[in-house]
């Protein structure tokens, strides 16, 4: 989920919280979503040429893109119901003679994360090479009708900034700007209930038949490989080769699983950085190191004044034991700084996690939906667990430290009660379910993950029984577009997904890390 470096949802950006309240009168939330197999009665669903959207910084591939929307139900089990527009961009492969005529259809992080933003990651990449490069927006995201963009969310992240990060003081504002957007969306006529990973899915097959696509090759990163997995369970026709990158297994996912990935991610780093011998002797002990500054900015936490890293006028900044693990994971410093920043934090000096924190006051209003967010963590990953379950976890990851810090997991705190006001139904049961199948498929991890960490990519490539798994050490979150290894990996998988070339991984190592003299 993403900076415009890779996507990483920042601390407050896919994180919606409330408190309880019934059954809003009118709200669609109480109707089921389709179970998986079930015909739809709906209308078809088709595909309607158009302008491109036009992002604020233009991306230049979009100026030679076909582009449109795809018109589907809304709610797959009411028929009749209203229809919806998804953008879709069709972008030309690079090389354009004879390419093959099965394109790469890529699905995004978030859930909520702007699916256009990551285009130029995606050209860089090499996604385009060799095969047109199809783009849609996940039904409620931007460029979408209707977008479930949340504004009131987004003036409060920038305000979070201020605000210890899990008090009561942020959660009573969190609730409150939340609250706000469940209700102005179900006044605008929003089935919150059909925002869901069932039908997200049930979009991208309904894609690839109104394009005319015999078959076509699929590519997802982080809750992107989610659906990815979805899909290819529930849709498996017309897959011909299946890659999915930071794995976020359905089976798996719930808010408690998030604390194992976070603990295995800092692990990761930590070890690799004893492994370094500069690294070694300068910071020779990060995990004692990390567990100091958490302790001690939750018992006295900074407040600043700092200008952020766009410019500007200075803002009030608090830095306390959460915030500091929330940037953490939210790759803010990047893993390679991380040592370097908590030895400075530790001899006083907070600049770079300060600066961090300030860049969330900055915040692209509307740009990320958070009611696809909520819809989608509400439903499928929160429901069968609660609070206390969140808390066991995160004192197992992370033994000795505050309660306080451990209660709300990274990036998503305030998520109980925030699923007691958005109340959509329980999808425990037919999301959590293993996607098994012969599909040639490859399976990308990174060691440095601390969103979904690589260990989970396992279970998910024991089911798939053509799979290819590489380990890519070194990087986080969203590992291609940070590894030239890893896309000559891909390109080779696309061309051949029986027989991919893995064989640069094998002398891999992760850079170096920041050295900074005493």
């Amino acid at each position: 989920m993403p900076q415009h470096s890779i996507h990483a949802v920042t601390a407050a950006a896919a994180v919606l919280c409330l408190t309880a309240f019934g059954t809003t009168p009118g709200s669609a939330a109480s109707s089921p979503a389709p179970l998986p197999g079930q015909p739809s009665a709906a209308a078809p669903s088709r595909f309607v040429p158009g302008p491109c959207p036009k992002p604020p910084e233009p991306i230049e591939a979009l100026s030679d893109a076909r582009c449109g929307f795809l018109e589907v139900p809304e709610n797959r089990s009411r028929p009749g119901g209203r229809t919806i527009k998804l953008a879709v961009a069709v972008i030309p492969a690079v090389n354009p003679a004879n390419p093959p005529q099965d394109p790469v259809v890529f699905m995004a992080g978030g859930p909520g994360a702007d699916t256009f933003d990551d285009i130029p990651f995606l050209i860089d990449s090499g996604l385009n090479k060799d095969r047109e490069l199809i783009i849609m927006a996940q039904r409620g995201n931007l460029y979408n009708q209707p977008n479930l963009a949340c504004p009131e969310i987004d003036r409060f992240n920038a305000q979070a900034v201020g605000l210890r990060y899990g008090t009561q003081p942020a959660q009573q504002l969190m609730l409150k700007a939340v609250k706000e957007c469940r209700d102005r969306l179900v006044a605008e006529g929003v089935d919150l209930s059909a925002y869901n990973t069932t039908e997200n899915a049930a979009d991208f097959a309904d894609l690839r038949k109104a394009l005319k696509l015999r078959q076509w090759n699929v590519y997802g990163y982080s809750y992107g490989s989610n659906l990815a997995l979805t899909y290819l369970r529930l849709h498996p026709e017309g897959i011909r080769a299946f890659a999915i990158d930071s794995i976020t297994p359905p089976r798996d996912v719930t808010l408690p699983w998030t604390w194992g990935s976070t603990a295995e991610g800092i692990r990761n780093i930590f070890e690799a950085c004893a492994a370094e011998p500069a690294c070694k002797d300068r910071y020779p002990d990060l995990p004692r190191t990390l567990t100091e500054q958490v302790r001690k900015l939750e018992a006295q936490p900074l407040t600043l004044d700092v200008v952020p890293p766009s410019g500007g006028k200075p803002v009030k900044v608090v830095l306390d034991g959460g915030a500091l693990l929330d940037l953490i994971v939210a790759f803010n410093p990047r893993p390679k700084d991380l040592p370097a920043a908590l030895d400075e934090l530790a001899d006083g000096n907070p600049e770079r996690f300060a600066k961090a924190r300030a860049a969330g006051s900055v915040q692209n209003v509307g740009a990320f939906a958070h009611g696809l967010t909520e819809s989608v963590v509400c439903g499928e990953w929160a429901t069968g667990y609660s609070e206390s379950d969140v808390l066991n976890a995160g004192r197992k990851a992370f033994p000795g430290w505050p309660d306080t810090v451990l209660a709300q997991v990274p990036q998503l705190p305030f998520q109980y009660p925030a699923c007691r006001i958005w109340n959509v139904p329980d999808r425990a049961s037919v999301q959590r379910v293993p996607t098994v199948s012969s599909v040639p498929a490859l399976v990308i991890s990174g060691t440095f993950d601390v969103k979904t960490g690589a260990s989970w990519a396992r279970d998910v490539a024991r089911n798939l029984s053509r799979s290819t798994s590489v380990l890519v050490p070194g990087i986080g979150h969203w590992v291609v577009p940070q590894s030239p290894c890893a896309q000559s990996v891909l390109a080779s998988f696309f061309a051949r997904p029986t027989a991919p070339d893995t064989g640069c991984v094998d002398d891999l190592e992760p850079g170096p890390f920041t050295i900074i003299p005493k």
